[in-house]
């Protein structure tokens, strides 16, 4: 008999398991930071809308890393095939393809210089402190935590839908071609989800299984909306902004 101070170690259901994991981005992705609330409502000045956009690129060039450290540890040639589109995805196939030279784009169509973009010229130290805390737990973290994390794919393309009409209405300045990289993520990030969603819900059989799931994919929205309260916080000190 089960007394009220026994732990219950029976793993959720399936459906229950999913929806704990699709509640994490509900409540915790980034999408409701007071930052991206400002973009999307259009209250970004030139500057920080700029400063975003050099900051984020820090985190953007090291997803292929972090994908290409969960794909080591992945124990199937089909699984890692499946894992490698990611990457390439974002390297692209050759020079001038894939999600990072779109970001380039994106900063180039904002005004702000290629060359500088690749030096990391602005790059907080909270931004470089929030990117290199999530590479090393895909570096660190077994194949199920690691996968976990990518889940606020989950959440993104709607995200990205928001952005694509946010910085067409309010950010007219920014060249339309610079928002290619929004454009693609909407299905990319769908497809992603859904192959990631799987494995997880595979993979975690056991209660802990399932809560080590779910903190995971709480890390990563940590990560993402301490990035964007670095990006904050310095607007918020700087007197020279707007």
């Amino acid at each position: 008999m089960t007394t009220a101070l026994e732990t219950p170690t029976e793993p959720w259901s399936p459906d229950e398991f999913e929806a704990r994991l699709r509640a994490v981005g509900q409540e915790r992705y980034h999408d409701r930071h007071p930052f991206n609330l400002r973009m999307h409502e259009g209250d970004l000045s030139p500057a920080e809308v700029r400063r975003w956009i050099a900051n984020r690129f820090h985190y953007q060039r090291h997803i292929p890393v972090k994908d290409a450290l969960i794909t080591a540890k992945l124990d199937s040639p089909r699984l890692r095939r499946m894992w490698l589109r990611r990457i390439e995805d974002h390297d692209g196939r050759r020079d001038g393809e894939g999600g990072i030279e779109r970001w380039l784009r994106l900063g180039e169509a904002a005004g702000l210089d290629r060359a500088g973009l690749l030096a990391g010229d602005g790059v907080l130290p909270g931004v470089r402190l929030a990117v290199e805390g999530y590479v090393n737990f895909c570096r660190l973290r077994p194949p199920l935590e690691a996968v976990a994390a990518s889940l606020t794919e989950l959440t993104a393309p709607d995200l990205m839908r928001r952005r694509i009409d946010a910085f067409e209405r309010h950010y007219p300045w920014i060249e339309p071609a610079g928002l290619d990289y929004f454009r693609s993520r909407v299905d990319q990030g769908r497809r992603d989800s859904g192959e990631a969603l799987a494995l997880v819900l595979e993979w975690a059989r056991t209660r802990d299984d399932q809560q080590r799931a779910v903190a995971a994919l709480t890390f990563k929205c940590d990560v993402l909306w301490a990035l964007l309260d670095a990006v904050q916080h310095t607007v918020q000190h700087d007197p020279g902004q707007g």
